[in-house]
């Protein structure tokens, strides 16, 4: 017996879902300059997430609450990302946001808009004493072990539940998982590796573009 057919849209967070890059929004904030040469770094492709996330612990100094307080003022999620969400559901369709940011600002932002049982793979932030913070990596691989949340890995794992599988995003932890993909919704830095692939990859600004596109290949009705 064929499986039935069925859609899932993994989208990635920071610069996607939220059109602010929520994570080095914070960084400049609670760490200052200090981490700038880590972010070159990791954009020259010469560290991963995972290094660069141990690199800044030390520089990084802020309570839950006053880094929460910070998120809520100047972050949102893209204005058409709400109805995109039910949109999907109603149409019998997955979303998932996976993100190699950070759990606590995702889970209040999606608190903030009315969507938390949207379901959500991210970095943890683990709040210490003295305003310090560490990371943990519950989705880091095994394999590369660069990124601190493996996006390929988890479209790896929900593959066998799919027969379609469709990715959105931005940026560098996206590039992975998008090869992967039957269909890519990029900008930016993922749209500049992908913009030769054809109807493979997708250029978008926002959800709105996504919400018509889908539209147009009967994904969504």
């Amino acid at each position: 017996m064929m499986p039935v057919e069925k859609t899932l849209i993994l989208c990635d967070f920071d610069g996607t879902a939220s059109p602010m890059d929520v994570g080095n929004r914070l960084l400049d904030r609670f760490t200052g300059d200090g981490w700038e040469e880590i972010d070159r770094d990791y954009c020259a492709g010469r560290i991963g997430s995972r290094a660069a996330y141990m690199k800044i612990a030390p520089l990084l100094r802020g309570t839950r609450t006053n880094m929460l307080e910070y998120v809520l003022a100047v972050a949102a999620l893209d204005k058409d990302f709400e109805y995109f969400y039910h949109l999907c559901r109603q149409n019998g369709i997955d979303v998932k946001i996976v993100s190699d940011g950070l759990d606590f600002y995702i889970e209040a932002l999606l608190v903030k808009h009315g969507l938390t049982e949207v379901e959500y793979h991210a970095n943890c932030a683990v709040f210490e004493e003295d305003d310090r913070v560490s990371f943990e990596f519950p989705g880091v691989s095994d394999d590369c072990g660069r990124c601190g949340n493996c996006k390929r890995t988890i479209l790896e794992r929900c593959r066998p539940a799919y027969s379609r599988i469709i990715y959105i995003g931005d940026s560098y932890s996206d590039i992975c998982p998008a090869r992967d993909a039957d269909l890519v919704y990029a900008k930016t830095v993922l749209y500049a590796r992908y913009s030769n692939n054809g109807n493979h990859c997708i250029y978008f600004e926002n959800f709105d573009d996504v919400i018509k596109s889908l539209h147009d290949r009967g994904v969504l009705t």
